[in-house]
């Protein structure tokens, strides 16, 4: 089998590489590309084009005949995802490829992971073989398969292998190599094992993956992707964040002389690192919106707005005709809202107390909270905010009720502990 190079870097792919290889935000990306490319190293960073000029294509070549030898040369040329992508721009990649790094450490990291998908991108598939071997059962009509991949000859992966997003669990990874098999060659049965697995639900977002998703879904344009979610959580819409995971335990069966042999062990699952969590305010937000503002959160409204820049920008479109077809009606839904909407604080009943008073969480003035009563009660209802741990979505009845205990600790002032009885 053949494994091919990936294109040279958009300004999606860069963010989304850097996020995987380097562990960096997509705001940061664009700010060291922006260095970059002000000081002359790079390429323009803003771009959805994958092609690379003359200039550089013969620089690359000569390069890559220098620096490998001429049979890892294979001039490619790749297509653009986006029909709009202007011929006119680039790919990002190095202003003079003779340069393999920079001067500064930080810089480097990024440069060097640029020069890199360029050149391998002009270089020659990798060339594997895949063995497959199948175990017949003297005793039934099952078959054990198991697969080898040997690699024969490198190609770009001498210089650059692309990253996935994919979270691999711990018995995937790499081909295992095979021992060596003849057909037709008796086994002896040794011992079997059977591990317990579970499925695994579906990652949240990086960063790099949710750039990943709104490229899918046409939303946003090379010059938005970062500011997009600097700004979801800059407001409080969305944390970045660590979850630490649970203790799990799973059983393992072996087979061996005849006897089968029951043992458990645990592993550590559901931790997540890095990943984009939603809060109370942005799925409160995000329901208001879905029922005020249908259209307007409707994927294929936004993909189908970008298109419309497009055509503007193409002489197809008259720039006022689109923005007055689009700012009319969404002006007029904007004062309805706000004439006949109540505000949204996202309640959610829990349940009721002893003395039968109602218990909900909701938003409040300073974020998510839980009540304990109804305004109308001739008595004051009460309040408490949640821990930070804690969620509109997810709290549980007593984990209400605790928030109302009484000594409650407030905190730490001057090295001691200060508490309400």
């Amino acid at each position: 089998g053949k494994r091919t190079p990936a294109a040279p870097f958009t300004t999606s792919t860069l963010q989304q590489e850097a996020s995987r290889k380097l562990g960096y935000g997509v705001s940061k990306t664009m700010l060291l590309a922006q260095k970059l490319y002000e000081s002359g190293k790079i390429t323009y960073m803003r771009t959805d084009s994958v092609n690379l000029g003359e200039t550089a294509m013969d620089a690359i070549k000569a390069e890559i005949s220098s620096s490998y030898g001429d049979k890892y040369l294979q001039v490619r040329k790749y297509k653009n995802k986006n029909e709009s992508a202007q011929e006119a721009h680039e790919a990002i990649r190095p202003t003079y490829m003779e340069n393999h790094t920079v001067n500064d450490a930080e810089l480097s990291r990024l440069y060097e992971l640029i020069w890199k998908r360029t050149i391998a991108s002009q270089m020659s598939d990798a060339e594997l073989e895949k063995t497959t071997a199948k175990i017949d059962i003297s005793t039934n009509h099952e078959e054990l398969t198991a697969t080898g991949e040997v690699l024969k000859f490198d190609g770009f992966l001498k210089v650059y292998l692309e990253s996935t997003d994919e979270e691999e669990s711990e018995d995937e990874g790499d081909e295992s190599r095979l021992p060596n098999l003849r057909a037709g060659q008796e086994l002896a049965f040794n011992q079997m094992n059977a591990t317990e697995r579970f499925t695994k639900h579906s990652a949240r977002y990086t960063e790099a993956s949710l750039v990943k998703k709104l490229e899918e879904l046409g939303i946003g344009r090379p010059s938005t992707y970062a500011p997009t979610i600097s700004t979801i959580i800059k407001r409080t819409y969305v944390e970045k964040k660590d979850k630490e995971g649970v203790k799990r335990a799973f059983r393992i069966l072996q087979l061996k002389d005849d006897a089968i042999k029951k043992s458990t062990e645990y592993e550590n699952t559901g931790a997540e690192k890095s990943k984009l969590f939603p809060t109370d305010l942005g799925l409160v937000v995000t329901d208001f919106l879905n029922q005020h503002f249908t259209n307007v959160m409707d994927y294929s409204f936004t993909a189908n707005i970008e298109k419309e820049f497009d055509d503007i920008a193409q002489g197809k479109m008259k720039w006022n005709q689109m923005v007055s077809d689009f700012y009319t009606p969404f002006h007029s839904g904007v004062a309805h809202t706000l004439e006949t909407a109540e505000r949204a604080v996202g309640e959610r009943v829990l349940g009721v107390s002893e003395d039968g008073k109602p218990i909900t969480a909701r938003m409040g003035r300073y974020g998510p909270m839980v009540q304990v009563g109804a305004q109308t009660d001739e008595e004051k209802p009460k309040f408490a905010k949640l821990k930070s741990t804690q969620s509109i979505e997810t709290i549980t009845l007593a984990e209400a009720m605790d928030l109302f205990k009484l000594p409650l600790t407030l905190g730490e002032y001057e090295g001691l502990e200060v508490s309400v009885n």
